[in-house]
């Protein structure tokens, strides 16, 4: 297995020195059988004071402090080189009882999964439910995994990926309403479709490397960037990774960072400044992925002038990365998103 190598650098531009406030970032991924760090580096400029912690995922977080010296960029660089192991699709064993739809989790599985089942997004009219319960057939049972695989398909077939500068993500009805969206509306949208039929599903961001993806049936789409996907718990398999986006299943060409209830909990970077929001010019986020000599840059620049009247200013994200910046007067204390 090649080692993978990821720079992932974001820099703010301001047009006057801002105060800088604490920063949160989540750029270390989650080291596992299937993927293995072998050296992780986190450049911050301005000079920062950094921690690290764990969230109620167990997710690493880097929190960044700075001092009151005024700034007019900030730039955030991480690098990180890896063994990835991803499994193949057609080894993903689930335990018998569970290999056909409908199945109940077992009792000792249920009271840590009950969230991640529950559903998180009105749905009145049952339209995601109507649309889930299309790939059951008369019947109503149906193999597991072959259910699955043919709604992660069918998200790819059916909704046009189209890359959003808005901050945060569609709701699940919005992304049917609409009939397309950026990778995070796709496996947000996947989540609650699986929770309607009774799976445990939880959101992922992370990076999608390798341009000639031999498993899917065009070209990558979201390549080169940050990403997001999702997952679904499976006994005997345990949390079975699927990309919408580009219908692939068990973490091939996916690098997992973050894992998360909800998507608005897996945000790679959050953050404050203190000074008016046409201060902040912009952002530009570089992320290159080194496979085995086979290179990837995307290059995503985002500059957003928000209103004066409004008192938090949010920077625009492409793909999954993003940051929210939130204005203060002053003497007010920064706090992060």
């Amino acid at each position: 297995m090649p080692t993978i190598s990821v720079l992932h650098k974001t820099t703010y531009r301001y047009a006057k020195p801002v105060r800088l406030g604490q920063h949160r970032m989540m750029c270390r991924p989650r080291d596992s059988h299937d993927l293995r760090l072998i050296d992780t580096r986190l450049t911050i400029t301005p000079q920062a004071h950094v921690r690290w912690m764990h969230d109620v995922f167990a997710n690493s977080i880097a929190v960044a402090s700075f001092d009151d010296e005024p700034a007019t960029e900030l730039c955030f660089e991480s690098r990180f080189d890896a063994e990835h192991y991803p499994v193949d699709p057609g080894h993903i064993e689930i335990d018998p009882y569970a290999s056909v739809y409908p199945f109940h989790y077992g009792f000792e599985e249920m009271p840590d999964l009950v969230r991640t089942v529950e559903r998180h997004y009105p749905d009145p009219e049952r339209r995601v439910d109507q649309w889930a319960r299309a790939f059951l057939g008369e019947s109503r049972t149906c193999d597991t995994m072959e259910l699955l695989m043919n709604m992660n398909r069918a998200i790819k077939e059916q909704f046009p990926y189209a890359r959003r500068e808005e901050v945060g993500t569609q709701t699940p009805l919005e992304t049917l309403d609409k009939q397309s969206g950026s990778c995070r509306d796709f496996a947000l949208f996947m989540m609650e479709a699986v929770r309607s039929l009774g799976f445990a599903a939880r959101f992922v961001s992370g990076y999608l490397y390798d341009e000639e993806l031999l498993a899917a049936e065009s070209g990558v789409v979201g390549g080169g960037a940050t990403h997001a996907w999702m997952q679904v718990f499976l006994p005997g398999a345990g949390w079975v990774e699927f990309d919408p986006t580009n219908a692939l299943a068990g973490g091939r060409n996916l690098i997992r960072v973050a894992v998360a209830r909800d998507a608005a909990q897996a945000a790679p970077l959050t953050g404050s400044f203190t000074g008016a929001p046409a201060d902040f010019l912009g952002m530009t986020v570089e992320v290159t992925v080194t496979a085995g000599g086979a290179r990837q840059n995307q290059v995503q620049n985002q500059t957003q002038n928000p209103p004066q009247d409004q008192t938090q200013n949010q920077s625009r994200n492409r793909a999954q990365d993003q940051i929210q910046t939130q204005n203060q007067n002053p003497g007010q204390s920064a706090r992060a998103r």
